[in-house]
Protein backbone atom coordinates (compact mmCIF):
# COMPACT_ATOMS: atom_id res chain seq x y z
CA UNK A 1 0.00 0.00 0.00
CA UNK A 2 1.40 3.36 -0.29
CA UNK A 3 2.36 5.76 1.91
CA UNK A 4 -0.31 8.32 1.88
CA UNK A 5 -2.91 5.62 1.16
CA UNK A 6 -1.53 4.13 4.57
CA UNK A 7 -1.46 7.38 6.33
CA UNK A 8 -5.30 8.02 5.20
CA UNK A 9 -6.01 4.68 5.90
CA UNK A 10 -4.77 5.59 9.74
CA UNK A 11 -6.52 8.49 9.76
CA UNK A 12 -9.59 7.10 8.92
CA UNK A 13 -9.25 4.04 11.53
CA UNK A 14 -8.55 6.50 14.34
CA UNK A 15 -11.06 8.89 13.96
CA UNK A 16 -14.02 6.00 13.12
CA UNK A 17 -13.19 4.72 16.51
CA UNK A 18 -11.45 7.39 18.94
CA UNK A 19 -15.22 9.50 19.53
CA UNK A 20 -17.12 8.80 22.17
CA UNK A 21 -20.14 7.63 21.35
CA UNK A 22 -19.46 4.06 18.87
CA UNK A 23 -22.36 3.94 15.78
CA UNK A 24 -22.58 0.15 15.29
CA UNK A 25 -26.40 0.42 15.07
CA UNK A 26 -27.94 3.29 12.92
CA UNK A 27 -31.75 4.37 12.43
CA UNK A 28 -30.93 7.74 11.68
CA UNK A 29 -31.68 9.04 8.08
CA UNK A 30 -29.33 11.28 7.83
CA UNK A 31 -26.04 10.41 7.28
CA UNK A 32 -23.70 12.68 9.41
CA UNK A 33 -19.65 11.38 8.26
CA UNK A 34 -16.36 12.79 9.98
CA UNK A 35 -14.97 15.12 7.85
CA UNK A 36 -11.75 12.51 7.46
CA UNK A 37 -14.01 9.93 6.06
CA UNK A 38 -12.52 8.06 3.79
CA UNK A 39 -15.48 7.42 1.31
CA UNK A 40 -13.46 5.78 -1.76
CA UNK A 41 -11.99 3.08 0.48
CA UNK A 42 -11.27 0.37 -1.90
CA UNK A 43 -8.39 2.65 -3.80
CA UNK A 44 -6.63 0.86 -1.30
CA UNK A 45 -7.20 -2.48 -2.41
CA UNK A 46 -4.44 -3.88 -4.67
CA UNK A 47 -5.05 -4.33 -8.62
CA UNK A 48 -4.20 -7.70 -8.42
CA UNK A 49 -6.53 -8.57 -5.46
CA UNK A 50 -9.50 -11.35 -6.07
CA UNK A 51 -13.15 -10.02 -4.93
CA UNK A 52 -13.22 -13.43 -3.81
CA UNK A 53 -10.44 -12.84 -1.57
CA UNK A 54 -12.12 -9.40 0.01
CA UNK A 55 -14.21 -8.60 2.95
CA UNK A 56 -17.35 -6.19 1.84
CA UNK A 57 -20.02 -4.21 4.03
CA UNK A 58 -23.00 -4.90 2.30
CA UNK A 59 -27.01 -3.99 3.29
CA UNK A 60 -29.31 -6.54 3.06
CA UNK A 61 -32.42 -5.81 1.45
CA UNK A 62 -31.00 -2.45 0.24
CA UNK A 63 -34.46 -0.33 -0.46
CA UNK A 64 -36.28 -1.60 2.55
CA UNK A 65 -36.97 1.77 3.84
CA UNK A 66 -40.75 1.79 3.74
CA UNK A 67 -43.39 -0.29 5.14
CA UNK A 68 -43.47 -0.05 8.79
CA UNK A 69 -41.35 -2.14 11.73
CA UNK A 70 -41.29 -5.67 10.25
CA UNK A 71 -40.58 -4.31 6.43
CA UNK A 72 -37.87 -1.77 6.71
CA UNK A 73 -33.89 -2.89 6.93
CA UNK A 74 -32.27 0.45 6.43
CA UNK A 75 -32.55 4.22 6.95
CA UNK A 76 -30.02 5.72 4.80
CA UNK A 77 -31.08 6.01 1.21
CA UNK A 78 -28.98 4.85 -1.25
CA UNK A 79 -26.75 7.45 -2.20
CA UNK A 80 -25.87 7.94 1.48
CA UNK A 81 -25.75 3.98 1.63
CA UNK A 82 -22.77 4.30 -0.82
CA UNK A 83 -21.22 7.09 0.59
CA UNK A 84 -21.02 5.08 4.05
CA UNK A 85 -18.80 2.83 2.74
CA UNK A 86 -21.45 -0.25 1.78
CA UNK A 87 -20.08 -2.34 -1.50
CA UNK A 88 -23.05 -5.01 -1.49
CA UNK A 89 -26.93 -4.08 -2.65
CA UNK A 90 -29.57 -6.99 -1.94
CA UNK A 91 -32.18 -5.92 -4.52
CA UNK A 92 -35.91 -7.98 -4.88
CA UNK A 93 -37.54 -6.87 -7.77
CA UNK A 94 -40.72 -7.17 -8.95
CA UNK A 95 -41.70 -7.28 -13.16
CA UNK A 96 -44.38 -5.25 -14.45
CA UNK A 97 -44.89 -4.58 -18.05
CA UNK A 98 -41.07 -2.72 -19.03
CA UNK A 99 -40.12 -2.50 -15.46
CA UNK A 100 -38.50 -3.58 -12.49
CA UNK A 101 -39.51 -2.45 -9.74
CA UNK A 102 -38.06 -3.04 -6.02
CA UNK A 103 -40.40 -4.52 -3.25
CA UNK A 104 -40.17 -5.88 0.46
CA UNK A 105 -43.00 -8.71 -0.41
CA UNK A 106 -45.72 -6.66 -1.32
CA UNK A 107 -44.49 -2.99 -0.44
CA UNK A 108 -43.33 -0.90 -3.26
CA UNK A 109 -39.85 0.76 -2.15
CA UNK A 110 -40.59 3.83 -3.95
CA UNK A 111 -37.50 3.06 -6.78
CA UNK A 112 -36.63 1.29 -9.83
CA UNK A 113 -34.03 -0.92 -10.94
CA UNK A 114 -33.01 1.88 -13.02
CA UNK A 115 -33.31 3.82 -10.91
CA UNK A 116 -30.76 2.21 -8.64
CA UNK A 117 -28.45 1.71 -11.54
CA UNK A 118 -28.59 5.66 -12.27
CA UNK A 119 -27.80 6.11 -8.73
CA UNK A 120 -24.76 3.46 -8.22
CA UNK A 121 -23.65 4.51 -11.84
CA UNK A 122 -23.50 8.45 -10.67
CA UNK A 123 -21.73 7.54 -7.42
CA UNK A 124 -18.76 5.42 -9.40
CA UNK A 125 -18.31 7.97 -11.60
CA UNK A 126 -17.62 9.97 -9.00
CA UNK A 127 -15.69 7.56 -7.44
CA UNK A 128 -13.62 5.70 -10.13
CA UNK A 129 -12.07 3.82 -7.50
CA UNK A 130 -15.13 1.50 -6.54
CA UNK A 131 -17.22 -1.04 -7.38
CA UNK A 132 -20.51 -1.80 -6.68
CA UNK A 133 -22.10 -5.68 -6.32
CA UNK A 134 -25.49 -6.10 -6.63
CA UNK A 135 -27.41 -9.06 -5.98
CA UNK A 136 -30.97 -9.16 -7.94
CA UNK A 137 -33.75 -11.71 -6.94
CA UNK A 138 -36.78 -11.84 -8.93
CA UNK A 139 -40.30 -11.97 -6.67
CA UNK A 140 -42.98 -12.14 -9.47
CA UNK A 141 -44.38 -14.33 -11.27
CA UNK A 142 -42.36 -13.40 -14.24
CA UNK A 143 -38.71 -14.97 -13.02
CA UNK A 144 -37.30 -16.10 -16.21
CA UNK A 145 -38.13 -12.77 -17.50
CA UNK A 146 -35.92 -10.67 -15.49
CA UNK A 147 -32.64 -11.49 -16.81
CA UNK A 148 -33.83 -10.30 -19.85
CA UNK A 149 -34.99 -7.31 -18.86
CA UNK A 150 -31.96 -6.21 -16.41
CA UNK A 151 -29.61 -7.55 -19.90
CA UNK A 152 -31.90 -5.10 -21.50
CA UNK A 153 -31.55 -2.35 -19.12
CA UNK A 154 -27.70 -2.22 -19.44
CA UNK A 155 -27.32 -2.87 -23.21
CA UNK A 156 -23.86 -2.71 -23.48
CA UNK A 157 -22.78 -0.92 -21.10
CA UNK A 158 -19.30 -1.74 -20.47
CA UNK A 159 -19.15 -0.78 -16.70
CA UNK A 160 -21.13 -3.34 -15.70
CA UNK A 161 -19.95 -6.86 -14.80
CA UNK A 162 -21.94 -9.76 -16.35
CA UNK A 163 -19.47 -12.61 -16.24
CA UNK A 164 -19.22 -15.63 -14.39
CA UNK A 165 -15.55 -15.26 -13.79
CA UNK A 166 -14.09 -14.13 -10.58
CA UNK A 167 -12.67 -10.79 -11.58
CA UNK A 168 -9.57 -8.53 -9.64
CA UNK A 169 -10.23 -5.76 -8.12
CA UNK A 170 -8.34 -3.72 -11.16
CA UNK A 171 -10.99 -5.15 -13.28
CA UNK A 172 -14.00 -3.57 -11.76
CA UNK A 173 -12.67 -0.20 -10.66
CA UNK A 174 -15.85 1.70 -11.38
CA UNK A 175 -18.24 -1.01 -12.38
CA UNK A 176 -21.60 -2.50 -11.13
CA UNK A 177 -20.67 -6.30 -10.48
CA UNK A 178 -23.62 -8.31 -10.60
CA UNK A 179 -24.10 -11.49 -8.41
CA UNK A 180 -25.98 -14.62 -9.93
CA UNK A 181 -27.99 -17.09 -7.60
CA UNK A 182 -31.38 -19.40 -8.73
CA UNK A 183 -33.22 -17.76 -11.23
CA UNK A 184 -30.60 -14.91 -11.91
CA UNK A 185 -28.18 -15.56 -13.89
CA UNK A 186 -25.64 -12.46 -14.93
CA UNK A 187 -22.54 -12.36 -13.29
CA UNK A 188 -20.80 -14.09 -10.67
CA UNK A 189 -21.82 -17.20 -8.78
CA UNK A 190 -23.20 -16.29 -5.39
CA UNK A 191 -23.65 -19.03 -2.11
CA UNK A 192 -24.90 -17.64 1.17
CA UNK A 193 -24.32 -19.37 4.25
CA UNK A 194 -27.43 -18.80 5.39
CA UNK A 195 -29.47 -22.12 6.14
CA UNK A 196 -33.04 -22.43 6.59
CA UNK A 197 -34.77 -20.39 8.81
CA UNK A 198 -31.71 -18.59 9.97
CA UNK A 199 -33.44 -15.15 9.57
CA UNK A 200 -35.64 -16.36 11.98
CA UNK A 201 -34.73 -14.64 15.65
CA UNK A 202 -36.56 -16.14 19.13
CA UNK A 203 -33.28 -15.14 21.19
CA UNK A 204 -30.52 -13.03 19.88
CA UNK A 205 -27.96 -14.99 22.01
CA UNK A 206 -28.56 -17.83 20.14
CA UNK A 207 -28.39 -15.42 16.61
CA UNK A 208 -24.70 -14.13 17.74
CA UNK A 209 -23.51 -18.28 17.70
CA UNK A 210 -25.41 -18.98 14.09
CA UNK A 211 -23.47 -15.87 12.98
CA UNK A 212 -20.20 -16.70 14.07
CA UNK A 213 -20.26 -20.26 12.55
CA UNK A 214 -21.92 -18.56 9.28
CA UNK A 215 -18.69 -16.43 8.94
CA UNK A 216 -16.05 -19.07 9.88
CA UNK A 217 -18.35 -20.97 6.48
CA UNK A 218 -17.28 -17.68 4.90
CA UNK A 219 -13.63 -18.06 5.58
CA UNK A 220 -13.01 -21.26 4.57
CA UNK A 221 -15.19 -21.01 1.54
CA UNK A 222 -13.17 -17.17 0.66
CA UNK A 223 -11.13 -17.14 -2.61
CA UNK A 224 -12.66 -19.43 -4.94
CA UNK A 225 -14.81 -19.11 -7.86
CA UNK A 226 -18.34 -17.85 -5.77
CA UNK A 227 -18.87 -14.80 -3.91
CA UNK A 228 -19.80 -15.98 -0.56
CA UNK A 229 -22.28 -13.85 1.51
CA UNK A 230 -23.44 -14.21 5.09
CA UNK A 231 -26.49 -12.24 6.30
CA UNK A 232 -25.86 -10.77 9.88
CA UNK A 233 -30.03 -10.11 10.45
CA UNK A 234 -32.83 -11.92 11.21
CA UNK A 235 -36.76 -10.49 12.43
CA UNK A 236 -38.46 -12.47 15.15
CA UNK A 237 -42.30 -12.22 13.24
CA UNK A 238 -43.62 -15.26 12.84
CA UNK A 239 -42.00 -16.95 15.75
CA UNK A 240 -43.86 -16.88 19.59
CA UNK A 241 -41.10 -15.69 21.60
CA UNK A 242 -39.30 -13.24 19.47
CA UNK A 243 -42.48 -11.78 17.82
CA UNK A 244 -41.48 -8.07 18.88
CA UNK A 245 -38.02 -8.22 17.86
CA UNK A 246 -38.45 -6.47 14.54
CA UNK A 247 -35.07 -6.03 12.25
CA UNK A 248 -34.30 -2.95 13.75
CA UNK A 249 -34.79 -4.53 17.23
CA UNK A 250 -32.31 -7.54 16.18
CA UNK A 251 -29.75 -5.12 14.33
CA UNK A 252 -29.50 -2.88 17.92
CA UNK A 253 -28.49 -6.14 19.63
CA UNK A 254 -26.81 -7.65 17.00
CA UNK A 255 -24.56 -5.10 15.54
CA UNK A 256 -22.24 -4.50 18.29
CA UNK A 257 -21.45 -8.13 18.92
CA UNK A 258 -20.93 -8.21 15.09
CA UNK A 259 -18.12 -5.47 15.67
CA UNK A 260 -16.57 -6.92 18.58
CA UNK A 261 -16.33 -10.03 16.76
CA UNK A 262 -14.93 -9.27 13.79
CA UNK A 263 -12.29 -6.84 15.41
CA UNK A 264 -10.53 -9.80 17.40
CA UNK A 265 -8.88 -10.91 14.57
CA UNK A 266 -7.47 -7.61 14.17
CA UNK A 267 -3.84 -8.49 15.60
CA UNK A 268 -3.65 -11.49 13.03
CA UNK A 269 -1.66 -10.90 10.20
CA UNK A 270 -2.96 -12.20 7.31
CA UNK A 271 -6.59 -11.19 8.65
CA UNK A 272 -9.53 -13.79 7.09
CA UNK A 273 -11.57 -12.92 4.73
CA UNK A 274 -15.52 -12.72 5.23
CA UNK A 275 -17.00 -12.27 1.87
CA UNK A 276 -20.01 -10.18 1.70
CA UNK A 277 -21.17 -9.31 5.43
CA UNK A 278 -25.26 -8.00 4.55
CA UNK A 279 -26.24 -5.79 7.52
CA UNK A 280 -29.58 -4.36 8.61
CA UNK A 281 -29.32 -0.72 9.77
CA UNK A 282 -25.37 -0.71 10.12
CA UNK A 283 -23.21 2.26 11.61
CA UNK A 284 -20.77 4.32 10.07
CA UNK A 285 -18.55 2.52 12.67
CA UNK A 286 -19.02 -1.21 12.13
CA UNK A 287 -18.85 -0.50 8.27
CA UNK A 288 -15.76 0.44 9.10
CA UNK A 289 -14.64 -2.42 10.90
CA UNK A 290 -15.82 -4.36 8.05
CA UNK A 291 -13.48 -2.41 6.15
CA UNK A 292 -10.25 -2.11 8.12
CA UNK A 293 -10.73 -6.21 8.25
CA UNK A 294 -9.27 -6.15 4.18
CA UNK A 295 -5.78 -4.11 5.41
CA UNK A 296 -3.73 -6.94 6.43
Amino acid sequence: MKSGLLFQFILVFVTGFCHGNDQFFNDDANLILPGTYNIPWMAGIEDFRTLSLLTFPGAHDSMALYGGPEAEHQAWPLKDQLRAGIRFLDLKVFGLGNTLYVMHGVMYQHSTLRDVIDTVQAFLSEFKTEAVLIRVQPESFEKKTVNEMVQSLIGNNQNVWVNTAMPNMGQVRGKIVFLQKSTFTLGIPLIDTDGKHYNEVSDVKNKDKIISKQLNQATEACGGDNAILTDSTGTGFGTFWGMFLTPKRVAEKVNPWLNQYLRQFYPNQPRPCFGIIAMDFPGIDLIQTVINVNYW
